[in-house]
């Protein structure tokens, strides 16, 4: 089986590395990335794919053309919503034969949003990452309509730690979109130089995303190392970049307000702090925590105060057995079951197709040409708060 994987920033690669690493051996596997405003910077990309190949980063107009040349069965499409509609309608469009067109999230899908189904709704499988984020998509498919199969995948990344105990430092996990004030986001800072000032045992550090000049999913507004500088750096904490593994491999202990690395965390037996003193809800993308164990707060994160996730809340969420996992099989039957019924964008139709055009644009264009000028920065602010 010949499997193309086509991403267009930072999570979506990894997760893409991860699905590609995870399907049965002897198949043809090929990462790319999109051209696209919040495409990875090199960097980026490295820390993504760890020791395997660099993927190129390539326009849509040579995807085509990469697609029409190696006849790929299958295509996974690791990209932000427009995106992958964008490119499954028009990229893709008339591929002969036509590959299964295989989609998903990257990470924590609750609740689950008839956005994400929307988008996604011309693609053959829609991969997602626990029991309940399948059974709340199957009945989102049911009530409108489109798409096709949901299948079901452990999160490819959460990996068990090769070697237990040991770690000299805590990791705080960024996440771009919460928490959004600027003052929440001070908060968490001086409760880290709390934490490092207590346990001076300990190394504090920030694991970023993205450093400050490069691109991510998600637009963030407030960099924690740029208000970091703005605060006088008051404490003993550092900035660092690059694998979230390698991290978490020398952790003693991890906080985020809300990050799919907290699920890492507790692959790799980390005792960890979900902070719930922004809210607990959908806005802040830390819902699915509730009765886990791990919600706490800014005060107890001073003082160290780390824990364990309640068992049957991860066999819930996203520490399933290994035998539910059905998205593999499912890809195969597609690619091998002879003639079937393409999936059925829901986003079909003149309606939608200012929409299209709009994001079409986005993939045409190289990012240089849009940070020109200020219109085009207008654009591209607006683009990504439509991704968001």
């Amino acid at each position: 089986m010949r499997v193309l994987a086509v991403a267009d920033s930072d999570s979506y690669l990894k997760w893409a590395a991860c699905l590609l690493g995870d399907l049965p051996a002897g198949c043809v596997t090929e990462l790319v990335v999109v051209r696209t405003p919040i495409a990875p910077s090199p960097e980026q990309i490295a820390a993504a794919v760890g020791e395997g190949p660099t993927p190129p980063l390539m326009s849509a107009r040579a995807l085509r053309r990469l697609a029409e040349r190696t006849r790929p069965d299958a295509i996974i499409v690791a990209c932000t919503g427009p995106v992958v509609d964008v490119l499954v309608a028009e990229a893709f469009a008339g591929l002969r034969p036509r590959p299964v067109f295989v989609t998903g999230l990257p990470g924590i899908s609750v609740p689950a949003t008839e956005k994400a189904w929307l988008f996604r709704s011309g693609c053959d499988l829609f991969v997602v990452h626990s029991e309940r984020e399948a059974a709340a998509f199957a009945g989102i498919a049911a009530q409108l309509g489109g798409g096709g199969a949901v299948g079901l995948a452990r999160l490819p990344f959460l990996r068990p730690r090769a070697v237990r105990g040991g770690g000299n430092r805590v990791v705080f996990a960024t996440q771009a979109k919460v928490p959004r004030e600027r003052e929440d986001r001070e908060r968490v800072l001086l409760s880290l130089a709390e934490l490092a000032a207590f346990r001076p045992d300990l190394d504090v550090v920030v694991k970023l995303r993205a450093l400050e000049d490069e691109r991510q999913t998600h637009n963030e507004r407030h960099h924690y190392q740029r208000l970091w500088r703005e605060l006088g750096e008051p404490g003993r904490v550092v900035f660092e970049a690059g694998s979230m593994h390698d991290q978490l491999a020398q952790a003693a202990g991890f906080v985020t307000v809300s990050s799919t690395a907290a699920l890492e965390a507790i692959a790799q037996d980390v005792p960890l702090l979900v902070l719930s003193d922004f809210g607990v809800s959908a806005e802040m993308i830390n819902l699915v925590f509730e009765g886990s164990g791990l919600l706490g707060t800014l005060d107890e994160l001073a003082m160290g105060g780390f824990r364990a996730a309640d068992a049957g809340w991860c066999a819930a969420n996203y520490f399933h057995p290994v035998d539910r996992n059905n998205w593999a099989g499912l890809l195969g039957g597609l690619v091998t079951g002879g003639p079937r019924v393409p999936a059925r964008s829901l986003l079909d139709g003149p309606e939608h197709a200012a929409a299209r055009r709009r994001a079409r644009m986005r993939l045409e264009v190289h990012p240089t040409v849009l940070r020109a000028g200020y219109r085009a920065k207008r654009r591209m602010r607006r683009y990504l708060r439509a991704l968001s």
